[in-house]
């Protein structure tokens, strides 16, 4: 028998059949869905889809917000020998044409009507794309389009369905390809990593060893299912240890979702971090003085306990005493906003922050901020519970090797490894070295302790016309450290100094501009006053006066508005899409060169 994500599924159904699986939250209710209601769903879903025609080896897109469908889809399509493509659903259609085209995609399963009409669009220009699975579906379908109710009542009515999927599921090697992830495209167009269950399952286990997680945990998913971060650690790690997987509602309802959910352990990215953060610091300047007063104490000696927490002080008792008080007046109050039970954070995606993990920290919230790429399946590095140090991705998980090049690049070689991108051999030899280790494209550094950390990639070394290289990553995260900026984007190769594109906290500048007197009707007029602008440069110079002086922002541009997925700034997985951002505002940029 193969050892596969479909068998590992299994035996945790078999274990433990009554427990809690899945949640989803649907208008602040909760509708639960057992583990062996879990297995039995999958099974007939797959029945369906093989009935349908999906067999070993097609490529199937899954289009859908997190929910259970989802879930189940992709055990279903896993448990055929299927090679699913996750779709992030904010893409456009034309966007999706490419994902179908390039995979051979002949199967699309969509969520609701809306992913309904962009997977119409897109059968339209992509003649092999036959079947249209639907799991809210409108009123009247298309030829090509059925049902997931139906694809599920079709499989129920199948003889031995059982039988037939459990004998199916051990006979899937382990090298068999499990899905195609395309990387979400900032320097180009997407790239279809192909990722074996073998590749997927090596993470599983890795990340199980170092993070203790089992059948009492609450896992709470709100990021995209479609991203390997979350569909990792998210689904597959939390069905290997029998965990509970609630689903958000939507993005606007995470605050109130970990009230219900009550998590033990959640997937999040910085973007979550800094909004809690600006929420929390705007509720206290909106408390009297006496109440402000209180929390700056219980803050300044939160900081203080957790630096002895970290080893970085000396606990006294004094010190011990205040922190009891502190925890009685403010920071549990804090602690309950993520629904009072939380183990820990583990965020991914982009980087964190020194002083993100630190502020949290003095609450008694602890962040573990990790490392990966798609191509990785994605975790490398990731900092224990008991392991941990705040401004590194923690130390290379077991059986994955890590190494930092001469050129600063970090290069990865283990079982995580992807096998390469699709049709794209070129691509997957400049990736993969003949030794095997991936070119991960990231700078870095490896402590004396083993502890990574990112500094930046390689093709975003800004050079400047004196030969100067510039790292712009820990620049422009400094910089959003101010309460007034959300984002900042340095330039400046083949220029004599450093600019940036700077988006403001509209929110938090409109309030200072009020406070002085400065009343305006819209973000343009904001961005165009010169006392912003006055506001801005102060906060730049504040945040960085250690830098050298080739590094430090010279020139800088606001914004009237914020970046987002839709209009192309941001990838689905809101990391600044930097050569994007330098087509779209070139006369912006153009007119800080003179």
């Amino acid at each position: 028998m193969h050892r596969n994500l479909c068998t590992v599924f299994a035996e945790q159904a078999d274990k433990q059949p009554q427990h809690i699986a899945l949640v989803r939250i649907l208008k602040g209710k909760t509708v639960p869905l057992t583990y062996g209601e879990y297995l039995w769903r999958v099974i007939h879903l797959s029945a369906g889809l093989q009935a349908t025609g999906v067999s070993f080896g097609d490529r199937v897109l899954l289009l859908s917000e997190n929910r259970p469908e989802w879930a189940i889809a992709d055990y279903a399509l896993l448990s055929l020998g299927a090679i699913v493509v996750p779709v992030y659903p904010s893409l456009p259609a034309n966007q999706i044409e490419y994902l179908a085209r390039d995979s051979g995609a002949r199967v699309i399963l969509v969520s609701d009507e809306k992913q309904y009409r962009k997977a119409i669009e897109v059968s339209k220009a992509v003649p092999q794309l036959e079947t249209i699975v639907v799991m809210d579906p409108p009123a009247q379908l298309a030829s090509n389009a059925v049902s997931f109710a139906d694809i599920e009542q079709r499989g129920a009515d199948v003889p031995d369905a059982e039988r037939r999927f459990r004998e199916r599921i051990t006979q899937i090697p382990p090298d068999h390809i499990a899905t195609f992830i395309y990387t979400s495209g900032t320097t180009g167009e997407p790239k279809g990593a192909m990722l074996t269950h073998h590749n997927l399952l090596s993470n599983v286990d890795a990340s199980l060893q170092i993070i203790d997680a089992g059948p009492d945990d609450v896992f709470l998913s709100f990021l995209p299912l479609s991203h390997v971060f979350e569909r990792m650690g998210g689904h597959f790690t939390a069905v290997a240890c029998g965990a509970t997987v609630y689903y958000c509602e939507t993005l606007f309802t995470i605050a109130r979702d970990m009230q219900i959910a009550r998590p033990t352990v959640m997937l999040a990215v910085p973007r979550l971090f800094e909004s809690i953060r600006d929420r929390i610091m705007e509720s206290v300047t909106k408390q009297p003085p006496l109440r402000r007063r209180i929390f700056h104490w219980a803050f300044r000696n939160a900081s203080k306990a957790a630096q002895a927490v970290r080893g970085e002080r000396r606990w006294t008792p004094w010190l011990r005493l205040k922190h009891r008080l502190a925890d009685r007046l403010v920071l549990h109050k804090v602690r309950e906003l993520t629904g009072g039970r939380l183990r820990f954070f583990v965020s991914g995606a982009a980087a964190l922050g020194k002083h993100n993990a630190e502020f949290f920290h003095a609450f008694g919230i602890l962040i573990l901020e990790g490392y990966g790429l798609t191509e990785t399946s994605p975790v490398v590095a990731v900092n224990r519970p008991n392991d941990y140090r705040f401004g590194t991705v923690g130390k290379p998980i077991p059986g994955v090797e890590v190494r930092i090049a001469e050129d600063g690049e970090v290069l990865v070689r283990g079982p995580n490894v992807m096998l390469g991108y699709y049709n794209k051999p070129a691509e997957t030899a400049e990736a993969i070295d003949p030794d095997g280790w991936f070119h991960t494209g990231d700078l870095g550094l490896l402590d004396a302790d083993g502890f990574l950390r990112i500094t930046g990639r390689k093709k975003d070394i800004i050079v400047l016309a004196n030969g100067k290289n510039v790292a712009p990553v820990p620049i422009e995260e400094q910089l959003k450290t101010s309460p007034y900026i959300s984002e900042a984007v340095l330039f400046g190769d083949e220029q004599d100094v450093i600019t940036a594109l700077i988006v403001p906290n509209f929110e938090r500048t409109r309030e200072w501009a009020k406070m002085q007197g400065l009343l305006v009707q819209s973000d343009s007029e904001l961005v165009a006053l010169p006392e912003v602008k006055q506001l801005i440069k102060r906060e730049i110079d504040r945040l960085t006066p250690h830098l050298a002086e080739f590094e430090k922002v010279r020139r800088f541009t606001l914004l009237d508005h914020p970046f987002s997925v839709e209009t192309g700034e941001l990838t689905p997985t809101l990391k600044v899409r930097r050569h994007f951002i330098k087509q779209r505002y070139a006369k912006e940029l153009e007119a800080m060169r003179r």
